[in-house]
């Protein structure tokens, strides 16, 4: 079984800054990709980030440049921290885990972000 607990989301004006954790328990192993989502309201999930064991990352071409992906092995847990938020930021953003390719396997309950123009 695999937990995997969002923190973090909240409320910011444009211009801002915020980061959302994600702490994952359970069966869970260090070679694991490691992602973020987000959904807003009437749109369809979509993918925001992930990070690979070997450290490296991919973004969505929306984010790039304004968003990192980390990851803290010794502590599980991944965060994603969100710089130069716009209103169309804003979403609910879902921590996923998965193998290094192919199907993502677990998702969080999600953090809801939202960022005031």
């Amino acid at each position: 079984q695999v937990q995997l607990i969002e923190s973090g989301g909240g409320l910011v004006q444009a211009g801002g800054s915020l980061r959302v954790s994600c702490a994952a328990s359970g069966r869970i192993f260090s070679s694991d990709r490691m992602g973020w989502f987000r959904q807003a309201p009437g749109k369809e999930r979509e993918f925001v980030a992930a990070i690979w064991s070997t450290g490296g990352t991919n973004y969505a071409d929306s984010v790039k440049g304004r968003f990192t992906i980390s990851r803290d092995s010794a502590k599980n847990t991944v965060y994603l921290q969100m710089n130069s938020l716009k209103p169309e930021d804003t979403a609910v953003y879902y921590c996923t885990r998965g193998p290094p390719y192919g199907t993502w396997l677990h998702w969080g309950q999600g953090t809801q972000v939202t960022v005031s123009s």
